[in-house]
Formats: structure tokens, sequence, C-alpha cells
């Protein structure tokens, strides 16, 4: 090496001290009480500059210290294929990760370094080839993220007040004399609803700020920018085999420096080769540019392009999962059901800190249920906007979603993949871009939210148990999330899949009620596994919410009460007599039907119908049935709108979501005896032909007397039972204006 680029060597290694102890002394004054810890994006090196025989720097976290290590790589190629989105490959060099695993899921976002320059985020590999040669995703494809538009949460209130649980926290640690409130908010389910417990002490003293010099030193020094980590981590070593702390500080110290000098000796080495490429390639007789793209393209691996980041469910169980990927199927969607934070309570941080490499969450709900996604941060600005995955979490563009913390606790290797197991953590802002070259999100921020508590009462057991979750507000998943968590608390508390009756209620507090709430109840019974059904009804509201073609409708929270009994709690109808042989218009007649409960004693019960004022004289004949069950005449009309014939009820694309939600609430449950009008004995075309005669005259009668037309919808009886009704019976009432 000349004097020259000795001199120049030496002046880039002061540099970068200086910057290391400007960074230092910034972390330092965030952790003694200014502004929460950020630092301004590091340089940039375009992709046009990006060489094959480059050597880099991967970050990332691989352990429970929460250190971000650094990796070292070696550029291939640029790999690119008309318009589509360019990908650097790189390869792994060493150990990799502590596994020799190369890049594994969760370590998407894993920021590159080349000489000190960020080139882009290590994203994905591919499928079941060597994971030690992977794909980064360009920083350049990645910035324009940040200026894409954000929509999502402009229209909507907040729903929980995060203000007043904070003011309530700190006035309960002042009375019991605790030390200053450290910023961070602890939220119990107690509070948001659903079950009052608390963290175990060990989770909950991970999470409280430093209290004592010590650990300040070992938040602060992790809290440094990539190119003094190696040095920061010595100040955390501790003695563990009882040898002197210091001179393992120093031992290590001296390590760390001496694989700095490496790397940076790397870096120059490719520095000068790029220097001496163009004197080669004339040599060769080989032109520049070929070269580049020939090089790029026998690095460029074949196969599917497998994405290395973790999206999971937690809080389902194994029967839960199940349902929901049922429903994630019809989506394009997959999840696995591992790690997550799925606690009895959990955080908001105000406070948080985050750098290049460091792990974080975008999740969809948390709780008692979430579904997430753990990889790493790539890029953050001073204001607090972040890049991070380097690929989509759902692909779903503008997006109002959770942003977490992460903590990384394990790395499990496989025979062709590995993977880094994390669990998502305090809340910390939003994820507002959902991207193909990443996501994007500002910590601090906070998502709307639609929170749903449910308590579950088995009284074949004996026991109630409630949970809470909280969803981001996404008009296509609530629905879908609502259903699955739902079933996946009935699961949860039963512990049971065999025959059952459910009773359901819930209440939706939103908007676009005209009460501002919609209510339901229904019971369900099945031969098995009667959660399947039980909460269509439930998703089916969401979804009517979420449709509304006028506008976005606000949901403020869901409320579930879920009965059940591991029984068969079904009626059949044997019988319905009227009180009276005969009634006039608009009399009210009171039927007495008995019910045959499955291995119970017959009970008889009371249901009133009202003859219309309009009705004819003569026979009218009723059907008896259960709610869940529809009526031929209901069938028939279906029937006819179904070939273009315009009846009653058949206009309902026209109607409001709110009338839609009226008409939700209005239908028959299956445990309701109904009554209503039926479609009688089969005529003759001579008694058909007088029954039209008839209906005709009546009309003109009614016109000529100014009297209205019968309702559109007939008219009906009806009466809860603590059975689901199986059957369907017929009566019949004389009707005469004269009376009996």
């Amino acid at each position: 090496m000349t004097r020259e680029n000795n001199e120049v060597d030496g002046l880039r290694k002061v540099f970068k001290r200086m910057r290391a102890m400007l960074a230092a002394m910034a972390a330092g004054a965030a952790f003694l009480g200014f502004a929460p810890g950020a630092r301004a994006m590091d340089e940039i090196m375009p992709l046009a500059e990006v060489e094959p025989g480059m050597v880099g720097e991967l970050y990332t976290v691989v352990d429970t210290s929460g250190d971000i290590r650094s990796f070292e790589v070696t550029i291939l190629g640029v790999m690119q294929s008309g318009k589509a989105m360019p990908y650097i490959i790189a390869r792994s060099e060493g150990a990799f990760a502590d596994t020799d695993g190369g890049l594994m899921q969760g370590m998407s976002g894993s920021p590159v370094y080349v000489d000190g320059r960020l080139i882009g985020a290590g994203s994905a590999t591919v499928k079941e080839m060597d994971p030690h040669t992977f794909l980064i995703t360009p920083i350049e494809e990645m910035l324009p993220i940040w200026d894409m538009p954000d929509t999502k949460n402009q229209s909507r209130p907040p729903v929980v007040d995060l203000k007043k649980p904070a003011e309530e926290e700190k006035d309960k640690k002042a009375q019991d004399g605790d030390k200053e409130d450290d910023g961070r908010l602890v939220i119990t389910l107690g509070q948001m609803g659903g079950k009052d417990s608390k963290k175990d002490g060990k989770a909950q003293v991970a999470k409280e700020a430093p209290k004592d010099g010590a650990k300040q030193g070992t938040d602060r020094e992790r809290a440094v920018p990539p190119e003094t980590r190696d040095e920061a981590k010595t100040a955390d070593a501790k003695d563990k085999d009882g040898k002197d702390a210091k001179e393992d500080k120093t031992k290590e110290r001296d390590a760390a420096n001496a694989a700095k000098e490496s790397k940076e000796n790397g870096a120059n080495k490719a520095k000068d080769s790029k220097q001496g490429r163009e004197a080669k390639e004339t040599k060769d007789a080989k032109d520049t540019k070929d070269t580049k793209d020939d090089k790029a393209k026998a690095a460029a691996p074949a196969g599917e392009k497998q994405e290395k980041s973790l999206v999971y469910a937690a809080g389902f169980g194994d029967a839960g999962m199940e349902f929901l990927q049922k429903k994630l199927d019809s989506m394009g969607y997959r999840a696995t059901n591992f790690g997550g934070l799925s606690g009895a309570s959990y955080t908001t941080d105000y406070e948080a800190t985050l750098y290049p490499g460091s792990p974080v969450g975008a999740a969809l709900a948390y709780g008692d249920f979430s579904f997430a996604a753990t990889g790493t941060v790539t890029a953050i600005e001073e204001d607090g906007r972040l890049l991070a995955f380097g690929h989509p979490f759902l692909h779903r563009g503008n997006v109002n979603y959770f942003m977490t913390d992460a903590s990384v606790f394990a790395m499990v290797n496989g025979m062709t993949d590995g993977m880094k197991l994390a669990n998502t953590g305090s809340i910390i802002g939003r994820i507002s871009q959902d991207r193909t070259a990443g996501i994007a999100g500002t910590v601090g921020m906070f998502p709307a939210v639609v929170p749903i508590r449910l308590t579950v009462e088995d009284k074949t057991l004996g026991r109630t148990s409630s949970y809470a979750a909280t969803m981001a507000y996404d008009e296509a998943f609530v629905p879908v999330l609502t259903q699955a968590i739902a079933y996946a608390a009935l699961g949860r508390t039963v512990d049971n899949m065999s025959e059952s009756t459910v009773k359901v209620n819930f209440a939706i507090r939103t908007d676009a009620a005209k009460d501002g709430v919609f209510e339901r109840t229904n019971m369900f019974y099945a031969a098995a596994d009667t959660g399947q059904i039980a909460f269509a009804e439930l998703a089916q509201t969401l979804a009517v919410i979420s449709g509304d073609t006028k506008g976005e409708a606000d949901v403020y929270d869901v409320k579930v009460n879920i009965s059940s009994e591991a029984q068969r709690r079904t009626a059949s109808l044997v019988s319905a007599t009227p009180d009276k042989l005969k009634a006039k218009p608009g009399e009210t007649v009171k039927f007495k039907v008995t019910l045959q409960p499955y291995r119970a004693e017959q009970v008889t019960l009371e249901v009133p119908f009202t003859i219309p004022k309009t009705r004819h004289d003569g026979a009218m004949h009723l059907d008896v049935h259960g709610g869940g069950l529809v009526s031929l005449e209901k069938l028939l009309q279906a029937a006819q709108a179904e070939m273009g014939i315009v009846t009653p009820g058949s206009g309902e694309a026209a109607k409001t979501v709110s009338d839609q939600l009226h008409d939700l609430g209005e239908l028959d449950a299956n445990n309701d005896i109904v009554i209503e009008p039926g479609t009688g004995p089969t005529l003759s075309e001579k008694e058909q032909k007088k029954e039209i005669e008839a209906a005709i005259r009546r009309q003109e009668e009614n016109q000529a007397d100014g009297k209205k037309a019968e309702a559109a919808t007939p008219p009906k009886g009806k009466l809860a039972t603590d059975y689901v009704i199986e059957n369907v019976i017929h009566t019949a009432v004389e009707v005469s204006s004269k009376g009996e």
C-alpha cells in the first residue's frame, strides 16, 4: 500500500473514531433524559456503484443479549430482469449468525454496509438452496416508500385512551413511593375489559428503564451506530467463570479492535480491486459493462424466492390455527402457529430506541391472540421514520398496523434453512406502508384500533374465562380475525371439539348502526366442533360494516359472550293449537306449542300471533318452525328472485349499511319458535283461479276504501326458547270479519 493510501486510511480511521465518540455521547444524552434516541440515516451506496467482489458487513441481533452483531458478506453481483425490482446477490462468509445457517427467517431487513455505506437489506434466499447465498433489496428501492401517500389513519378517532392509563399508573407509583415514571406504560387486560392479571416479575423487570449506573452503561453502549458496536459490546462483558472481569473486558476489546482493523483492510482491498478492475478488463479484451452483467447473471440463483421474515399467529392453538388458516387461504396468506406476544398484559413504550440491525415487528393483532411478523430494521431517520424487512409483510400498500419492538431468544438451524426465534413486545409505533421493497412506519405514532373482549362460560366444566386482544383497523382482516379469535377462545376454554350447544351474544359499537350499537344473540348445535358455525354471523356483521360503499365506518369495539354445554340441546315441534277457532283481522291468537326436547320431557309454550288487519276471510295457513329453518314461502320468493322476478326484499343492494344491520338484527335465531303465513295445501287449477280473482277483488276494494295494502314483510309470531328447534309443522286459523 502506498504512503498516500496509508495517509488516507489513517484519516478514515480517525474520522470513524470521531463519529463513534459523537454517537456514544448522543446515546448517553438520550438515556440521561433527553428526547428518545434517534440518529440521521447512514450514507448510502447507489446500486450503480455496487460491484462484484466488494466485501461488506450485515448487521443483526442473534441472541438474548440484544447486541447488534456484524457478519462479513461478499457481493456476487446484481440481478436485474427488465423493469422488475433488482436484487444484489451476496454470500455470507465464515460462521454466519453463530450457527453457520446463513440468512434465516427473521433476518429480513438486516442492513448490509460496504465501506461504511448502506447498500440495502438482506431479504430473501432461494427456496431449498444454500441460504449462505442470499438476496439484498437495494436501499434505493426502499427509500421511495417513505414518500408514498398515507391516508389510513386520518379519519378515525382514537379508540384507546393511552394517556389516562399512563396518568393512573404514574399516580399509583407516586402513592406507592416508587421512583419517577420511566415513560413506559403497562396496560393490563383488566383496564381493557379482559383479564386483570400482570406479567411475572422477571418479564416486567426486562421492560423497566435502567435504574442503576451499571445497567445504564449497558443500554447506552447498545444504542450506538454500526461502526462502533463491536467496541461497545465489550462494556457488557460478564465474568461467568469467576475470573477478573476487567481482564476479560481488555481481551475482548483487543479482539474487537483486531476484527475491526481486519474489516477495514478488507474494505480497502475491495476498493483497490475496484480501482484496478478497468485495467484488468482492458487487458483481457472485455467490455466493462458486459463483464459486470455476465457476472451478475452467473451469480443470480434460479428458483422461488423465499422471503426471510416469519408471519405467525399466537394464542390460537392447533384447532384455532387451522380455522384461521382456512380463512387466510381465501385471501392468499399463510401464517405459522408460533411465537409472538400472547400474554396477560401488554405494554406501550413511548421511548423506544431502534437502530439499523434492531429486531422489529409488524402486527395486525396483539394481546391474548396475536398476528404478526418479525424482521429487522434497515434504516431509521431522526424523526422516527424507519424502513424494515426488505420485502412486504402482507403486501397491502398503505396500511394501519402496529409497530412493535421484538426480542430474539434463539437461533434454530434446519437441514436447508434456519429460523431466528423472536417475540414481539411493546407497541412502539405504527406501520403505514407495506410494499414490495419493504415496510415503513414511524416510531411514536399509533394506529387506529378495534379492541375485542370475550367471555366464555363452560357450563359443563363450571368455569368461565376472559380474553382480550386489540386489532389494527384493517377492513379486510377485522372480520376474519374476529371470527378466528372467537373460535379459538371457545376452544381454549372448553378444551373439547365433540358434540355441544353454543349460545353466542355479541355487541359491536359502531357509527354504522342507528343507535350506535349492533347486538345479536343466537344458539347453535352441532355433533362436533360447533364453533365452526357459531361465529359466522359475527363475521358477516363486521363484513357488512367494512363493506360500506359510501364511506369508512368506525368500529369502536367488539364484545362477545359465549356459553357452551357439552350436550345436545335441541327440540322438535309436536303441535301448535290456537286458543280460538275463529279470529277477526287484527286480532291476536295465542298458540300453545308443544316441544319434545332431546331425551327430556315435553314442554308447552305460548306463542302469540296477530292476524293482519287486511287479511281476507277464510282459512289462514301457518308454518310453525325453528328460526334457523326457512319457510316454503320464503324459498319460493328466493327462487323467483333467482329468475329475475322482483319480489319484496330483492332490492338488498340498494339498502344502506344501517338498514342491512337492522335486517340482520331482525333475523330469526335458531332457538326461536316462529309462526308465519305458509302456502297451505296444494290447490287445484280451478281453486287457484278462484283465489287469484278474490285477491284482485280485495285489492280493488281496499283501494276504493283508501286502505293500505298488506305489508311487504309477512306478519309473524316469535318466542325465544332454550333449545335449537329442528323441524317444521303446519297449523291454521279461520279468519272471519264477523268473529265467532
